[in-house]
């Protein structure tokens, strides 16, 4: 399959009339993108064809049991013009297991990076070099399936888009320690990067930003005793030099740049305890200034400052560092993504 993919090239590009200069993430997407059906239990034919909407019947069962997962991912362009990729097979590995979590099918590792290069290839203009810039990438599937039924569909549709991005977030992020709402329980699909996960976030955000703050820092479901995740992004928190961050679980999401930190960490010598973290131990911390930083990883944003976190009413200001490890860590990781670095783990891929 992975050398039938069929291509069918815009007539025209869009590209002329995009301000680079001053994008908004999302909104924004190349001339092609890379569909593939599921249908009488196997994969079809893929195809690359010019972006453009979708027709479902409105008894998809998408619409109605929510059997949709993602995943984010970025190429990169470096001085000369070579676009790479950052971990690719960790995201497909991923969108997998969340699929699986779903009762959909799996999508096959050789049709998947030959489509995904394929469909970067015919859109690399679109990939603007220099630290910042990059093209950020949707893999997705939705069940098809007409049919209202409760029960797992038998159709889906595997599809990838791509969307032109600068920095993600722009500042530090002051954030909201949760005490009612959870992203996620024990059994449940926290795991997964499945769309409902994030549908169940927006309201609560929205409270929070009412009061100031950025994102929520999630708790965990039982208690609310112990840290997970900052928004969308795992997190991290350094109590003088050793970093901290929690287990990933059932509840928490095994994310790419947070295994990455993990590792650049360790080989630079800086002692990480992954282990669950109360949020009791960061109040304190910071009351006796022991706290230097808290930040979150993700695909998006890479790594995201957080300035100021509030619990229980009380604000907690984190202060300024001259030798932050968060800088540290963006700067290897940008380093390795843009081919300014050398990789030594052989998380690059080209093109």
């Amino acid at each position: 399959m992975t050398n039938s993919i069929e291509i069918t090239k815009a007539k025209t590009s869009k590209i002329q009339d995009v301000d680079f200069e001053n994008l908004s993430f999302g909104k924004v997407f190349t001339d092609h993108m890379f569909t593939c059906d599921f249908k009488n239990g196997e994969w079809q034919k893929p195809e690359i064809t010019p972006y453009a909407p979708l027709t479902l019947d409105p008894s998809a069962r998408v619409f109605h049991y929510g059997q949709a997962v993602f995943e984010g991912m970025k190429a990169y362009k470096d001085d000369a013009g070579k676009v790479w990729l950052f971990r690719p097979e960790d995201n497909l590995a991923r969108i997998n297991k969340s699929a699986e979590r779903l009762a959909m099918p799996a999508f096959p590792h050789d049709l998947f990076m030959d489509g995904l290069k394929k469909l970067i290839n015919l859109d690399q203009d679109w990939v603007k070099p220099g630290f910042g810039n990059s093209l950020y990438i949707r893999p997705f599937v939705i069940a098809t399936e007409p049919e209202i039924a409760a029960s797992p569909s038998s159709e889906y549709k595997f599809l990838i888009i791509c969307s032109p991005a600068q920095s993600y977030y722009s500042g530090d992020v002051r954030v909201l320690v949760a005490e009612q709402f959870s992203r996620s329980a024990n059994g449940g699909v926290g795991f997964a990067k499945a769309a409902g996960n994030y549908a169940a976030q927006f309201y609560p955000t929205s409270l929070a930003n009412k009061e100031g703050f950025q994102q929520i820092i999630w708790t965990d479901a039982n208690t609310h005793e112990f840290l997970e995740e900052a928004g969308t992004m795992n997190v991290f928190f350094r109590i003088n030099d050793t970093l901290y961050t929690a287990p990933t679980s059932e509840r928490i999401l095994d994310g790419i740049t947070r295994k990455s930190i993990i590792q650049i960490a360790q080989d630079a010598g800086i002692t990480v305890e992954i282990r669950p973290i109360k949020v009791s131990e960061i109040v304190e911390a910071s009351k006796n200034g022991s706290l230097k930083e808290i930040f979150g990883s993700g695909t998006a944003a890479v790594v995201s400052p957080i300035s100021a976190f509030s619990h229980k009413g009380e604000l907690f200001e984190i202060p300024k560092q001259d030798d932050k490890y968060s800088d540290k860590f963006k700067k290897l990781l940008n380093g390795i993504q843009y081919n300014t670095l050398e990789d030594p783990y052989g998380w690059r891929q080209s093109i």
